[in-house]
């Protein structure tokens, strides 16, 4: 019997993998690579991304793991707020500037000030709200945050506003994977405190790319990492759990003391069939939004105007942000390098809308806007290009989210859950979720062990 096994090897289940390897340990993935929608690849210096891009950084699970494992993380050099909208590019100057330094209509204008009067308050009380406190535990901080402003949408909270007006707050609030008349008003007060850089902390790249923290943590694991294995049902028994599923054509069960479902949310409420009522209509309600992102490898031989940018809000394109991931090698060098790496990202109703498009014409329609974006012939220097979708990607906090999160965090006896979408702070909850997952697993273990050791000293009776 095994001591635990881990469905799925995203970042949730290989964190939980990672505290629980000196045990006998399962971790189970569908897919044929483990890091689920972290996915990079090195080329050369630089590396090709396409999905969880900046971390947490001192004091966070994620930065505990980062040292643990041995990976290095380094604050992003570029910034984190140009802004590019109707033919203007800007990269410096006050965040709140940019609505009146943006080519818009008078009303436009008039209308994002006006919005922004309620926006700025709600990212104020917000970074109070999700401030850690002392001897608080992490459930009670999340659920904190979920009650936030959770009973109207966003959009509701803004109001319906000038097309150009609209797609300033579009772009910052729809990275969550929804969109704004579906992500609640804390959640889209949330982002605009993360896109400032305010209470979230989420600052920080991994040299070589997000997957070299990924493929790390599955080395560490070594064969207990089954890739190809598709887990179609868990049955929790009194003592342990029951684990089936297929690899390579043939169907296997195994057992074992505990497990861990580190899987969205839709997949662990079909595969969990033993769990309580109440917890499977809580898994149902989660909402995920879709992400389709393209990579670029470039092969220019200069500086570049964006050699100083990390990121840029791109309103009214097919993508909500671009990314320079070779920011963090521009951050480290004493002369410039030839080359470089960008990404588009197109969440929510923007990779919507390219979700059944091919690999071809998602590539060149990014590439298109993002010749426009950045200008200077870039296109003409992009060597790569490849695509990459989910469908089923990040959980958005939707209104009345808070609701259902004091379910999803009681698990079961002896099945536990792990993933983003028990928590809103992105790769961070993936970590901590399967962290506190992992140590739930442990001391059932212990408990077991020790049962098993009383059990076999016999009584002074036996021995009279």
């Amino acid at each position: 019997m095994k001591d635990v096994i881990i469905v799925g090897a995203g970042l949730a289940g290989l964190s939980a993998g990672w505290r629980l390897r000196h045990f006998d340990t399962l971790v189970l993935e569908a897919d044929t690579r483990v890091g689920g929608r972290i996915r990079s690849e090195r080329r050369g210096n630089y590396w090709l991304n396409w999905g969880g891009h900046i971390f947490a950084g001192d004091g966070s699970s994620t930065d505990a793991l980062l040292r643990e494992v041995g990976v290095s993380a380094v604050a992003v050099p570029g910034t984190l707020q140009a802004m590019s909208m109707n033919g203007k590019l800007l990269k410096s100057g006050p965040i709140a500037t940019y609505p009146l330094r943006i080519p818009m209509s008078l009303d436009a204008r008039l209308a994002t000030l006006k919005a922004g009067l309620k926006v700025v308050p709600a990212v104020l009380k917000y970074t109070g709200v999700v401030r850690s406190r002392k001897g608080e535990s992490g459930a009670a901080r999340q659920q904190r945050i979920y009650d936030f402003m959770n009973a109207q949408s966003f959009h509701d909270f803004i109001g319906d506003l000038p097309e150009d007006a609209a797609a300033l707050f579009k772009t910052t609030v729809t990275r969550s994977a929804g969109d704004m008349d579906q992500i609640s008003a804390g959640a889209g007060a949330g982002y605009f405190s993360l896109v400032l850089g305010i209470g979230q902390g989420l600052s920080r790249g991994i040299v070589g790319g997000p997957s070299t923290l990924t493929e790390a943590l599955a080395a560490s694991l070594g064969e207990s990492v089954q890739l190809g294995a598709t887990v179609h049902e868990v049955v929790q028994k009194p003592d342990s759990v029951i684990v089936r599923y297929r690899q390579h054509g043939v169907d296997h069960e195994v057992e074992a003391r505990t497990a861990i479902l580190a899987t969205t949310a839709d997949v662990t409420r079909r595969i969990a069939v033993t769990v309580p009522d109440d917890l499977r209509a809580a898994l149902g309600t989660v909402k995920y939004g879709p992400h389709v992102s393209s990579a670029f490898l470039t092969n220019e031989t200069g500086p570049r105007p964006w050699d100083d940018i990390y990121a840029i809000a791109a309103p009214k394109r097919s993508f909500a942000i671009a990314l320079n991931h070779a920011s963090i090698v521009r951050g480290t060098e004493t002369v410039r390098q030839p080359g470089g790496s960008f990404m588009a990202f197109s969440p929510a109703s923007l990779g919507q809308a390219l979700l059944n498009k091919s690999d071809d014409e998602v590539t060149s329609t990014h590439l298109r806007d993002l010749d426009q974006v950045l200008g200077h012939d870039f296109a003409s220097t992009v060597v790569e290009a490849k695509a990459e979708r989910w469908e089923v990607a990040s959980p958005y906090c939707f209104p009345g989210r808070a609701a259902v999160q004091p379910t999803l965090m009681r698990g079961a006896s002896r099945v536990f859950l792990a993933g983003d979408y028990l928590g809103t702070l992105y790769t961070e909850s993936s970590v901590t979720t399967g962290f506190s997952a992992a140590q739930n697993v442990t001391s059932i273990i212990a408990t077991d062990r020790q049962s098993r050791r009383i059990v076999a000293v016999p009584s002074q009776r036996e021995t009279a």
